[in-house]
């Protein structure tokens, strides 16, 4: 079975999941999006409010971040994978309980295996936990870590700059950091760079641009 076949047949099963009760209030599962080749996974929380009614991943204003912060690193949104650690929405957009962590995350590890990435970019706290348990997100943001056959690393939900402006120069100055830190994990894991994507192999000469929320 390929990588693609494989990340097809986990949107499936998520899509009929009942292993917590998230199932019984969602509109549409969240399972995630992007190339089954994709050299950079995003994980984030959970779906939110418009996540939930068009079963994509960053889809809000927060999503709109996301892509000009990827943009900002010379890469697009078609080029990685997004997904939640948690599928489904929870409600209110209360924090994932640790049961519905527990439940989703067989998905998200076999995710991980199928896609192979050789970075790992975990947004907010719930993700970064995945990994790094008893880290503090205000200590470890921006800092690769290799973890197995590839490296993590911790950046804080762009959501935060919505609601925390002072939050906002770390997210950008992390996001300018992710070229340098792609080309580094390559040359570590011995992977070569997809001529498509050779523009992402270098970091940006200019500062990282402010951007808009929305």
């Amino acid at each position: 079975m390929t990588a693609e076949e494989t990340l097809a047949r986990i949107a499936h099963e998520i899509a009929v999941c009942q292993k917590c009760a998230l199932h019984e209030a969602r509109k549409k599962p969240v399972p995630g999006e992007g190339p089954a080749d994709a050299e950079v996974m995003l994980i984030g929380e959970a779906p939110g409010f418009h996540e939930n009614e068009q079963g994509r991943p960053f889809v809000g204003a927060a999503g709109k971040f996301l892509e000009q912060l990827l943009e900002q690193a010379g890469l697009t949104r078609a080029e990685v994978f997004i997904a939640n650690v948690v599928k489904c929405r929870p409600p209110g957009n209360r924090d994932p309980q640790p049961e519905e962590l527990d439940a989703c995350d067989e998905y998200l590890q076999a995710q991980i295996a199928a896609l192979n990435p050789s970075i790992i970019v975990t947004l907010g706290r719930f993700s970064m936990n995945k990994f790094f348990p008893d880290a503090k997100i205000s200590a470890v943001h921006g800092q690769m870590q290799k973890m197995g056959a590839r490296f993590v690393i911790p950046m804080f939900h762009p959501a935060a700059a919505l609601h925390q402006p002072a939050l906002r120069p770390s997210i950008l100055t992390d996001f300018a950091k992710l070229p340098e830190q792609l080309q580094e994990a390559r040359r570590a894991l011995g992977r070569k760079s997809p001529p498509e994507r050779q523009k992402i192999t270098s970091a940006p000469e200019e500062k990282p641009k402010q951007l808009n929320l929305f």
